[in-house]
């Protein structure tokens, strides 16, 4: 096992007569972390965020404009990829249609001049981990996505590498088998306890797997935390919505003073929501901000119920849990209960929503606003 530091870490393309899609052109900006030996790190975050360039800078594949890699002890920069000790496994297979699946697993200890021995002591404990020790004299074409992709896992960790870095490696998977191979990737790391960064832009995946996640919009961390800690606390408007599904509810709102206590006002909406006291030392009558609030914090009340009338927009059964779409203004809020009862479109409910729950996010930067108290 390896400990990985990641410090003040830069990538700027040349990209002359093109549009920018970064600010300032830089793919990866000013990206720090720190990755403790045998974590498991999930890097998130949507299409061009730069997660994938990321680990292709930790991998070698790809030059450092600036700042500083460390596996283990050692900086990494100018390091060779042979000589980084790492694994790595991408979205595409990459498996060689001439060999077997015994010489893809051992093609790299080949290389590296290894005695045969030694390289079939390892493929024969490597491959039992990866449930393909039937599959040794099979021929990649003969094989499905999902054991291709085990293969191509097998092949990145049989070199015994202090960080295994895993590039989207269930994109091409469907659902049934993205979800069997994902337990087993799971598996497998408690069982090895090799350091893994795993690039993915599935919140499900980084959900389940990572012990924490960064995630990352164009180029920039967003925040590093526990799955909880992002679900429960997240650090500004573009977490609070990439997280979760469906994604937290997300209203512009103005406040409203009344007597002694602060309100949650909506345009064109006659919903109310009392604002939790630890907020009132930043309130004022008048102000706007943005409000967030998780489709489970948001409820359907009873008969006899004070709620704010609405009417269902959409309703969505699950089976396991049920989605109730409502309109709030313009917007479209979501929330989700476990409640057998079946809604149909244009039916009035009572809505009922946890003011204790709710997150304050700034109008113009999205930062989370956060209570003194």
């Amino acid at each position: 096992m390896s400990k990985l530091i990641i410090k003040n870490l830069y990538k700027r393309y040349e990209n002359k007569g093109k549009k920018k899609t970064q600010p300032n052109d830089f793919a990866v900006n000013d990206l720090s972390l720190e990755c403790e030996d045998g974590e498991f790190i999930g890097i998130l975050g949507p299409s061009g965020c730069g997660k994938t360039t990321t680990l292709r800078m930790i991998a070698g594949l790809e030059d450092i404009t600036a700042g500083d890699i460390y596996i283990g002890d050692q900086r990494v920069n100018d390091l060779h990829p042979k000589n980084r000790n790492i694994g790595l496994a991408f979205e595409d297979y990459a498996l060689y249609p001439p060999l077997t699946v015994y010489d893809n697993i051992a093609f790299n200890l080949k290389a590296k001049g290894v005695s045969k021995d030694e390289i079939k002591q390892r493929v024969m404990d490597i491959a039992p981990l990866l449930k393909v020790e039937d599959l040794l004299d099979k021929m990649p074409i003969s094989l499905s996505g999902g054991q291709k992709q085990r293969v191509n896992i097998a092949r990145a960790i049989v070199r015994r590498p202090g960080i295994l870095l895993l590039d989207e490696p269930l994109s091409h998977l469907d659902g049934k088998m993205r979800q069997a191979l994902r337990i087993e990737i799971k598996r497998l790391h408690n069982e090895i306890k090799c350091t893994t960064v795993y690039v993915t832009h599935d919140q499900l995946e980084a959900m389940s797997l990572a012990d924490r996640i960064a995630i990352m919009n164009l180029g920039v961390l967003q925040q590093f935390g526990t799955p909880m800690e992002v679900y429960d606390d997240p650090a500004n408007e573009f977490v609070a919505g990439f997280i979760g599904e469906p994604p937290m509810n997300i209203l512009k709102t103005t406040i409203i003073k009344h007597e002694n206590d602060y309100y949650f006002t909506f345009e064109n909406s006659d919903l109310r929501i009392i604002a939790p006291r630890r907020y009132y030392d930043l309130l004022s009558d008048g102000m706007q901000v943005k409000m967030g609030v998780r489709p489970t914090d948001i409820y359907v009340g009873g008969p006899d119920s004070k709620g704010t009338p609405v009417r269902v927009a959409v309703y969505e059964d699950l089976c396991s849990e049920r989605r109730i779409g409502v309109r709030v203004g313009d917007e479209l809020v979501m929330m989700i209960t476990e409640d057998d009862t079946r809604y149909r479109q244009g039916e009035m409910i009572k809505l009922e929503v946890n003011g204790e729950k709710t997150h304050l996010f700034d109008l113009n930067t999205g930062n989370r606003i956060r209570s003194k108290k």
